[in-house]
């Protein structure tokens, strides 16, 4: 027997006489979309986690804990910086007057560190402590910086007692550092004021490069003119004197 859908000249006649019903035509397109569905089901089949192997899986894993993770250090470090620049809020030496002490130093001490230098102008070690001040507050923009006239500060507060660097935190004094030699007379450093401060947690302590004073170690070795000298290079830690 004939197939009734087949693409003959004799049933195309059948057809027209109506003996024939019409050929499906929907048949082919329904084949193609039905074809179609199934490849791109198997293809989201592929695509889920049931046909993942345990590498894959593994992988998988790995790189969502991994964004995890990265997401979740920005955010910390976001939230540091916006916390640390918030405190940053310094960066030089501010002169005050007595009325302004309780609220700039002993009030101001409850949030951050604040160092006051009691000073006379007319002395070279106070001119001098300013001048390394300014720098540290440069570098430590979270500790508030400030400076006073001594005897306006402590009425007949003597000369010889100057410069002398206050350290307040927590809402109370820290230290009372009085005199030029705490910090090394005339000789006085950027360095060598940090060190003092840093004892009472107002600035970090300087870090100290291994590897840059062993390589200077290492030089003055190699140098027959300073060789007999090397051993004396190592300088005296600075004291304090309060």
């Amino acid at each position: 027997m004939d197939d009734p859908n087949a693409d003959t000249e004799w049933n195309d006649i059948l057809r027209a006489k109506g003996i024939l019903p019409p050929k499906d035509e929907q048949t082919k397109e329904e084949i193609e979309d039905l074809y179609v569905e199934a490849v791109n089901a198997r293809r989201r089949e592929e695509e889920s986690l049931e046909n993942k192997t345990l590498d894959e899986l593994d992988e998988l894993e790995d790189e969502l804990e991994d964004e995890r993770i990265i997401l979740e250090y920005r955010k910390k470090r976001l939230a540091e910086l916006e916390q640390q620049e918030a405190k940053n809020k310094f960066g030089g030496v501010t002169q005050i007057s007595k009325p302004d002490f309780v609220k700039e130093v002993t009030e101001a001490s409850k949030e951050c560190y604040v160092v006051v230098h009691l000073f006379k102008d007319y002395i070279p070690a106070c001119k001098l402590m300013n001048q390394h001040l300014t720098e540290l507050a440069k570098q430590f923009k979270s500790t508030k910086f400030l400076k006073i006239v001594s005897d306006q500060c402590i009425p007949n507060y003597p000369d010889r007692n100057v410069p002398t660097l206050l350290v307040y935190g927590e809402g109370d004094i820290k230290a009372n550092i009085v005199g030029a030699i705490a910090f090394g007379g005339m000789k006085m450093t950027t360095s060598s004021i940090r060190d003092q401060l840093a004892q009472y947690g107002a600035v970090s302590p300087e870090k100290k490069d291994d590897e840059k004073c062993s390589a200077s170690r290492k030089r003055i070795y190699q140098s027959a003119a300073t060789a007999a000298l090397s051993s004396d290079e190592e300088s005296d830690e600075d004291r304090g004197y309060y």
